[in-house]
């Protein structure tokens, strides 16, 4: 039996997938020709997006971009996450399930666990899969559904019901929303590709930081139980600020694992705050409705679908998501003004000069630390 099988039973993947397929909203309602078209049309703006990304961030060449693009529906953007999930959670599922022990009673026991979470993790994933309008995804290994670049690298997903379920409902010139997404989404793609040790230390830190659990083997798997049930209903409204509004993340730290997620969050916060820099620096020159979809999303982003929504954000760290848009946007736009777009790259030469968290919040610490510039 592989790795994979062997901790099966703490996660069944295959119901995870079953279920949030099952669950998933249905999109948007489109024609078979309408659908054909938007397909079309997002690849055509992903092309172009290529070429606008990399005149105005510097960055990669025609010849790093090994990546695939897929459009998805939500059924896809789910089982490509669930295999990232799979793949990037195998050393911590191992560990844990060294933790729970052999035996039938615990194999047993074993086996109804992964299908609980399995259905858990599945109605979770259901609920984001209606929400997410693009992915880079870099961790799932390379198969026949799901290819990756050459070099290792991942793929760039757009969800196309989502897409369209959103320029709808902002009221919006459906055109140009789409190339405005498209640029946010190759950005991303570009990072990685033009990065190539970026992946890598992502998936180290992430390691790390599961390597430093030092919880009850369950626990972890509560913790998403206690989001399927706020999702279900399961929870009363009084319970919705337990543990002091901490998320799910914040609630299995140890004192390693703080300042492994201090460094994540930087780094996460400069790749979510590029994006959006470049998506701005782009838009106007392409995207003629820019400020009015600009406008409308931010408010969309900032209030949320509803009281459910926004407790399960908080308890999944998606407001701390948020927070990254805005503080990374701020250091990407300070150095940027202060250093240019070329001073701004070095931030891309090692992870030595990645910004810290709190270098994030004073970009003039990165500037002096990086171009041994004296603060003023």
């Amino acid at each position: 039996m592989t790795s994979i099988g062997a901790h099966s039973g703490m996660v069944d993947w295959n119901l995870a997938v079953a279920t949030a397929t099952r669950l998933v909203r249905p999109g948007p309602e489109v024609s078979r020709d309408e659908a054909r078209a938007v397909v079309a049309e997002l690849r055509r703006h992903a092309r172009s997006s290529e070429e606008h990304v990399r005149g105005f961030t510097r960055m990669g060449t025609e010849e790093t971009h090994d990546t695939p693009l897929l459009v998805v529906d939500r059924p896809g953007w789910v089982r490509a996450n669930v295999a990232g999930f799979r793949e990037i959670l195998k050393p911590l599922l191992e560990k844990m399930q060294e933790r729970r022990g052999g035996g039938a009673g615990n194999a047993v026991l074993g086996a109804v666990g992964g299908k609980v979470t399995g259905v858990e993790l599945g109605m979770l994933l259901s609920f984001m899969s209606s929400r997410v309008l693009g992915q880079y995804e870099t961790f799932a290994p390379a198969t026949r559904d799901l290819p990756a670049g050459a070099n290792g690298g991942g793929r760039l997903l757009l969800v196309a019901p989502n897409i369209v379920h959103v320029e709808r409902e902002l009221d919006v010139e459906p055109h140009d929303f789409r190339l405005w997404v498209t640029l946010h989404e190759e950005t991303h793609r570009t990072q990685f590709t033009a990065v190539p040790w970026l992946r890598d230390h992502l998936e180290g830190e992430i390691q790390s930081f599961l390597a430093e659990t030092d919880v009850d083997p369950m626990t972890v798997l509560e913790r998403i139980r206690e989001a399927a049930q706020t999702l279900a209903g399961g929870r009363p409204e009084a319970e919705e600020d337990d543990d002091g509004g901490r998320s799910l993340v914040e609630l299995v730290q140890t004192p390693a694992q703080r300042e492994v997620l201090a460094r994540l969050t930087a780094v996460m916060s400069l790749l979510e705050g590029h994006a959006d820099f470049v998506m701005d620096g782009v838009g106007p020159q392409v995207v003629p409705s820019v400020g009015e979809i600009r406008e409308k999303f931010q408010q969309r982003r900032a209030k949320g679908a509803s009281r459910l929504d926004m407790a399960l954000r908080k308890l999944l760290g998606l407001d701390a998501k948020l927070r990254q848009y805005r503080d990374g946007e701020r250091f990407v736009r300070a150095v940027v003004d202060e250093c240019g777009m070329d001073g701004f790259n070095r931030v891309w030469t090692s992870p030595n000069t990645l910004p810290t968290k709190s270098e994030i919040a004073k970009p003039a610490d990165w500037i002096a630390r990086v171009h041994r510039k004296p603060e003023a």
